[in-house]
């Protein structure tokens, strides 16, 4: 699955354009690569997304295409939380 999608479906981040412009200002690196709109993810990879106030450090646990939105956080888990 590609990583906008990825964040979108997950709920990480509301819109997947809005997790496309994340993906090319630089700001997700998935396995310590940076990462485009289209880089494929799956479970096992760690993914690092740097928002404005904060920096999220997650793994992929399981692909799904649609998910609700109380099962949306079982598709990764939060390793790190960096406030700045």
């Amino acid at each position: 699955m590609r990583i906008d999608k990825f964040l979108k479906v997950s709920r990480l981040i509301k819109r997947r354009t809005l997790a496309k412009e994340v993906a090319a200002q630089g700001r997700i690196t998935v396995n310590g690569n940076q990462a485009k709109a289209g880089t494929e993810v799956k479970p096992g990879d760690e993914i690092v997304v740097r928002f404005a106030s904060k920096t999220l450090k997650l793994r992929v646990e399981t692909i799904k295409d649609t998910t609700k939105k109380d099962e949306a956080e079982s598709m990764y888990t939060l390793m790190e939380e960096e406030s700045k």
